[in-house]
């Protein structure tokens, strides 16, 4: 197990709403999503764990050097999940002794080790916004342990928050309390560019061979929502991406993070591009990243949730986002 302090040193580099229906939130018609007290946000899947796939760890660490310079030459926004106008209270955590943030080391760029050996990523730099806004940073400190040790050592007060992808499910409901979401990850769209098509909307792929990774939430997500499309199911997500470079579907559809990543690389060799979207489901997508507590620690929730909103409000949010994500997600 790794503890890094998060004091000093720059790193290198719910709300609920439950539809009766099945809901899909466009969000090229609004950046805003809606806060009001009976509405949820909605978002991200089962440990977020299409991410995991196999060979994106070293895929991510690759690009990242190489889009870290292009990060301020592009602005892709970041959907407000804290209206603007609300403030939450700071709760007094002068009697708090430390911060233990738990995270993992394989969920790149989110979490990761780079090749100094040093924790880095998105939520590693978060978690220092956080302790740094709540004006805590020299009691603050993150540990890396496996993924699948984190819900245990939580129960058993190994740490006091996990940051780290972790999927809010009803059974964790059940045990532990999440704060609000900071981030979530659509689904998109993607097109080969030497396929004509008759639009700029997910409308213009009617009858047009779209492929999906059989089995995924996506699979299920674009049969529900996108009943025209002709889906191709393919057993991974390379044979998948590797269909489309070849022509033999005109489109995919799958998760944003992993296809702005690959329409950016090499390995596309430039053959395609985003199309449409971004599109959210809770259904199927789930609610978003959040950051999981004990529910014991009710004031340390609330402190976090005042600490996410402002950073979402001054720009901070948005400033970590750009830095990992500099093609955007959405």
């Amino acid at each position: 197990m790794k503890a890094v302090s998060l004091h000093g040193g720059a790193s290198p580099h719910s709300r609920t709403y439950s539809p009766s229906a099945m809901t899909l939130i466009h969000l090229a018609d609004t950046a805003t999503l809606p806060t009001e007290p009976e509405t949820k946000i909605t978002m991200t899947q089962s440990r977020l764990a299409s991410l995991t796939l196999q060979g994106f760890f070293a895929f991510g660490l690759a690009l990242l050097s190489s889009f870290a310079a292009s990060a301020q030459q592009v602005s892709p926004s970041l959907p407000l999940l804290f209206d603007a106008r609300e403030r939450l209270a700071r709760p007094d955590l002068s009697s708090l002794v430390r911060l233990r943030f738990l995270t993992s080391v394989d969920f790149p760029p989110f979490n990761f080790t780079d090749q100094n050996g040093k924790l880095s990523g998105f939520d590693v730099d978060l978690a220092r916004e956080i302790c740094s806004e709540l004006e805590i940073s020299d009691k603050c400190q993150i540990q890396a342990i496996p993924f699948a040790d984190l819900k245990d050592a939580l129960a058993a007060s190994q740490g006091d928050a996990v940051i780290a992808g972790l999927a809010v499910t009803p059974e964790l409901r059940r045990q532990f309390v999440f704060s609000r979401p900071y981030l979530m990850l659509p689904a998109r769209f993607v097109r080969n560019l030497a396929v004509p098509l008759d639009g700029k909307t997910a409308a213009a792929l009617a009858k047009h061979p779209v492929g999906v990774v059989r089995g995924t939430v996506h699979e299920a997500m674009l049969a529900a929502f996108f009943p025209a499309i002709q889906a191709q199911a393919f057993d991974t997500k390379d044979a998948l991406l590797a269909a489309l470079k070849e022509r033999k579907v005109d489109a995919a559809f799958a998760d944003a993070l992993q296809l702005s990543f690959w329409v950016s690389s090499p390995a596309s060799a430039k053959c395609c591009a985003l199309f449409d979207g971004p599109y959210l489901s809770e259904q199927f997508l789930g609610e978003g990243m959040t950051i999981m507590l004990r529910q014991k620690d009710s004031v340390l929730t609330a402190a976090i949730d005042h600490a996410l909103a402002t950073l979402s409000r001054n720009g901070r949010l948005q400033e970590i986002y750009l830095r990992y994500f500099p093609y955007g997600l959405y």
